[in-house]
């Protein structure tokens, strides 16, 4: 009744709160066995959160990885396990998420499982300007986000390439080769890819997939 009266009761919120992680994950198309199929994978995964990191002007402090297996293949055997790695300093540029994540994977993984599951989770998310102060001890690691050179232009340039001439048309070696169907890079072919078959047309972001009226 006092809102009717215009008196206000709940405050709204003129802008969204800035979200505190961004998550990228996957159900594989088929299981997947080998470390090097999981590590592109994980490429693709972290490029494309690195992606929306920077569309939001955020960067992120720590990154965590996981792999598991599907518990509804109850005849394989299960492993689940994630790893965390707090980064020197915040960033943005793709090759932190990706180096990050890769060599985490390193120590969750295990042979031997039919793995069905991946992600890349970004965290402690802050604003895009943000900088820690902090001495300068040892050499620079790109792994544990100690680069000091300033990619932001060329993030921004393969962010635009990808925007116009389409998803992944450039990205990190790590990520494999694709040529049509077939996957160069380490003679790996890309099992993890999810099964899209059913998937509903794009009719308005995709030119091949425009809606046909037939009279």
């Amino acid at each position: 009744m006092r809102e009717l009266q215009g008196i206000l009761c709940i405050d709204l919120e003129n802008a969204p709160l800035p979200i505190q992680q961004i998550a990228c994950t996957r159900s594989f198309g088929h299981p997947v066995t080998e470390q090097a199929e999981l590590a592109q994978a994980i490429t693709e995964f972290a490029s494309r959160a690195a992606e929306k990191l920077r569309r939001q002007k955020q960067q992120a402090s720590q990154i965590l990885t996981f792999v598991r297996t599907s518990p509804f293949r109850r005849q394989d055997d299960q492993y689940s396990l994630s790893m965390a790695l707090a980064l020197v300093r915040p960033t943005l540029n793709t090759g932190v998420p990706v180096n990050a994540p890769l060599e985490t994977l390193k120590a969750i993984y295990r042979p031997g499982f039919n793995y069905a599951k991946a992600g890349v989770l970004l965290l402690d998310l802050m604003p895009e300007g943000f900088v820690q102060g902090e001495l300068a001890w040892g050499e620079p690691s790109s792994a544990t986000g100690r680069d000091t050179k300033d990619r932001s232009r060329v993030m921004s340039a393969i962010d635009n390439l990808n925007t116009r001439y389409g998803r992944g048309t450039v990205k990190l070696a790590s990520g494999g080769i694709e040529h049509g169907r077939l996957l160069q890079l380490g003679a790996v072919q890309s099992s993890w890819k999810m099964k899209q078959e059913r998937r509903t047309p794009r009719y308005t972001t995709h030119w091949q997939e425009l809606a046909v009226v037939k009279g």
